[in-house]
């Protein structure tokens, strides 16, 4: 039996325009998703207060955020948007330790696994963020566990 600390919890984000999708890890590094956070059009701020809340919240300062790079893998506009989103978070709290994941299909494999548990559009709507944060940290977690984290 291995031990877990606390500095093995990690909380994933999907950020959008208007949208946050939360998941976090356990100690046993299962991931479980939150809550899709909804804020005003380019409202990051409230985003990065809720952030921080749910940081104080679980005692959780690892953050893997989705970096939304192009399907041939290049940075694109939105990643100065996470950057910054990032940047801001570490203003307000330097202790958080902060990756990026790549999330290229994040969505669409998130749309997947919701349609195969049969969850009807709307409610695929609700959760969708949330599902992508989902697999963005699990996406981490594995390749933190083979050693090909790389941000």
């Amino acid at each position: 039996f291995e031990y877990y600390n606390m500095s093995d919890k990690y909380i994933g984000l999907d950020l959008g325009t208007t949208t946050l999708g939360v998941a976090i890890s356990d100690s046993l590094g299962i991931v479980h998703g939150v809550e899709n956070f909804n804020f005003e059009p380019g409202n990051y701020k409230k985003a990065r207060e809720h952030v921080i809340k749910i940081t104080k919240k679980f005692e959780i300062y690892n953050i893997v955020i989705g970096f939304p790079l192009t399907l041939d893998g290049i940075e694109q506009k939105r990643c100065e948007s996470v950057k910054r989103f990032c940047n801001d978070l570490k203003q307000v709290n330097n202790d958080l330790n902060i990756y990026y994941q790549d999330e290229r299909y994040s969505t669409i494999d998130a749309r997947e696994r919701l349609m195969s548990m049969d969850y009807k559009k709307a409610k695929q709507d609700k959760m969708i963020d949330m599902v992508a944060a989902i697999i963005i940290l699990e996406k981490f977690l594995e390749e933190k566990k083979n050693g090909k984290v790389k941000w």
